[in-house]
C-alpha cells in the first residue's frame, strides 16, 4: 500500500501495522459487537494513533469489510444475511417515530441493500426478511391473529421464527436437502439405498436399514429431556412455539429435508407404509412418484437420536454464548484475549467431541404391505 508524500513520490506503508489494526479490531468486534464498537476502541486496543488508523482505513465499516475479505481469502464461506421483520413496536422503544409498517419498510430497504452488497462481494445472501414477513401474514390468516412470527415482543422470535431464519441461511449456504432415497421394486421385493444408508436385511416387504444421514425432526419424542425443544405429544401447529408450524409456512421439507421412498412395479392400488410406530396409506402412483418420509412421518425412528444430537449441539451453543458475552468481555480478556481464547477453546472442543459421540447410525425398518 502506498501514499503520495506530496512530492509525487510513493511512500510504502508497512503492512504489519495494518495487520495489527485488523487483529485487534476482530477482538473489539467480538467483545463489544459491531454496532457498539468505534474507531476509538480499535486504536486504543491496537496501541496506534488515530491518524495511523486513517492511513489504512477510512472507517470501521472498511475495517469490517477487510476482515470479511480476509475470511474469504482463507477459504471461509461468507453469507450476507438480512434482518427479519418486526411484528410490533418494541415495548422498550419510547421515542420512535412511525409505525410497524414504517419499520418493516426500512428493514426491507436494508434487505435490498444487502442483496446489492452480496452481489458486489460475490457471496451468498440469506433473505430472512421476506420469508418471515410473508410467513407471518400467512400464519395469522391460518392460525389466528395471536401468532407472532417475530416473537411476543415483536423482535425476538420463538421456535417458528427461528425456523424461518434457519431456512433462509441453509438455503443461502447451498444445502441441497437430499438426505437419501430408498428405491423399492415391489414385484421383486428388493430395495436399493443411496449413499449414507445401508440395507441390513429384507424379507417379505420388511426392509431394515442402517442410516448415518438423519432426517430433520421438528419435534422430539415425549419422555425425553429436550430443554425447550418442542415434544411431539404437545406440539401445536397453531402456535408460534412450534417448529413444525413454521415448516408448513415455508417449503422446508421440500427444499431441505428430503428422505424419499420410491416404490415401483406395484400390482395393488394402495400400499400401507409403516415406519417406526406410525403407519400411513399411499397409492401406487404416489409411491412410484416418490413420497418424502420426513414430511409424511413427523414422528419417526430418527426422533430420539436426533434429539440427543440436538441436545449436545445446544450445550455447545450455550457455552459459545457464554464465551462471547461473558468470557471474551472479562477483565482477563481485556488483559490477554489470546490466552482467554486458547483456554476457552479447550473446553469448547470437549463439547464438539460430545456432538460427534452423540451422532451414531440409526437402524430402522420400513414395512410395505399391499392393501
Amino acid at each position: 500500500m502506498q501514499l503520495d508524500d506530496g512530492g509525487g513520490r510513493g511512500v510504502r506503508l508497512p503492512q504489519a501495522r495494518r495487520a495489527q489494526v485488523l487483529r485487534h479490531a476482530k477482538h473489539i468486534f467480538a467483545r463489544k459487537g459491531y454496532r457498539r464498537s468505534g474507531v476509538s476502541d480499535i486504536v486504543a486496543r491496537a496501541g496506534v494513533a488515530r491518524g495511523t488508523f486513517y492511513l489504512y482505513f477510512t472507517s470501521k465499516e472498511q475495517v469490517f469489510m477487510a476482515i470479511v475479505e480476509a475470511f474469504k481469502a482463507n477459504g471461509a464461506r461468507v453469507i450476507q444475511g438480512s434482518a427479519g421483520c418486526v411484528g410490533k413496536m418494541p415495548g422498550w422503544v419510547k421515542t420512535a417515530n412511525g409505525t410497524v409498517d414504517d419499520l418493516n419498510l426500512n428493514l426491507c430497504n436494508l434487505r435490498n441493500i444487502g442483496i446489492e452488497i452480496a452481489q458486489e462481494e460475490k457471496c451468498g445472501f440469506a433473505d430472512v426478511f421476506w420469508p418471515m414477513l410473508t410467513a407471518g401474514l400467512a400464519a395469522r390468516k391460518e392460525y389466528g391473529t395471536n401468532y407472532a412470527i417475530a416473537g411476543g415482543d415483536g423482535v425476538h422470535p420463538g421456535w417458528s421464527g427461528h425456523t424461518i431464519m434457519a431456512y433462509a441461511f441453509l438455503k443461502a449456504l447451498g444445502l441441497a436437502g437430499d438426505l437419501g432415497t430408498f428405491t423399492v421394486d415391489l414385484k421383486a421385493k428388493k430395495m436399493k439405498c443411496s449413499s449414507g444408508h445401508e440395507l441390513v436385511s429384507e424379507q417379505d416387504g420388511d426392509f431394515e436399514i442402517r442410516s448415518s444421514r438423519y432426517a430433520f425432526c421438528g419435534c422430539a419424542p415425549s419422555g425425553l429431556r429436550t430443554g425447550s425443544y418442542p415434544t411431539c405429544d404437545k406440539d401445536d401447529l397453531s402456535k408460534d412455539s412450534s417448529i413444525r408450524s413454521a415448516m408448513t409456512l415455508v417449503p422446508f421439507n421440500r427444499d431441505l429435508n428430503r428422505l424419499m421412498l420410491v416404490a415401483k412395479n406395484g400390482r395393488a392400488r394402495n400400499y400401507r407404509i409403516t415406519w417406526g410406530s406410525a403407519s400411513k396409506s399411499f397409492s401406487a402412483a404416489q409411491l412410484a412418484w416418490g413420497v418424502n418420509l420426513a414430511d409424511e412421518f413427523p414422528s419417526n425412528p430418527f426422533g430420539e437420536p436426533f434429539a440427543k444430537v440436538d441436545s449436545a449441539i445446544a450445550s455447545k451453543q450455550a457455552y459459545e454464548t457464554k464465551q462471547i458475552k461473558q468470557l471474551f468481555r472479562s477483565r482477563e480478556a481485556k488483559e490477554n484475549i489470546e490466552s482467554v481464547v486458547a483456554e476457552t477453546e479447550k473446553e469448547r472442543e470437549l463439547l464438539v467431541s460430545a456432538i460427534k459421540a452423540a451422532f451414531v447410525p440409526v437402524t430402522h425398518t420400513i414395512k410395505i404391505q399391499p392393501e
